[in-house]
């Protein structure tokens, strides 16, 4: 009988340091739409939403939320400073994101790029068609 061996290589899940240097890639090689969009913004790495996030999203399930982009500006959704000089952040949820990486099984940096186009995309009112398009010409790009 011949027996084939399957050799399995595993290592530890990405860091938050892992995932904040991802996301910086990310976000310095977005579509050309975005890229005024994204300068000198600031990157967070946190493992899932606090509740004060969870209550102003209405989130059923903190594994629902990837990614989340902050305005600097923005005190909480819809108020806004009349001066600030905090950056533009965004927030990167690990565990959410490792989650989907272990369910779906494709590749953990596409899964990364594509919430955070998607999630710039609709903050800054990109259609729906417009942000398919850019992830769609972005994932290609990676090939």
């Amino acid at each position: 009988m011949d027996r084939k061996q399957i050799i399995m290589s595993f290592s530890v899940p990405p860091s938050t340091e892992d995932l904040e240097v991802m996301a910086r890639e990310v976000l310095d090689t977005v579509p050309e739409e975005l890229v005024g969009f994204c300068e000198d913004m600031n990157v967070v790495v946190e493992e899932f939403p606090d509740s004060v996030v969870e209550q102003e999203l209405e989130l059923e399930d903190p594994y629902e939320l990837l990614v989340l982009y902050r305005s600097g500006a923005e005190i909480s959704p819809g108020v806004t400073k009349k001066s600030t000089d905090e950056e533009d952040t965004m927030i990167v949820y690990r565990r959410a994101l490792l989650d989907l990486w272990c369910e779906t099984g494709d590749d953990l940096g596409a899964l990364l790029r594509q919430a955070i186009i998607e999630e710039i995309g609709q903050n800054f009112d990109f259609s729906e068609e417009e942000v398919e398009d850019m992830v769609g010409r972005h994932y290609q790009g990676m090939l």
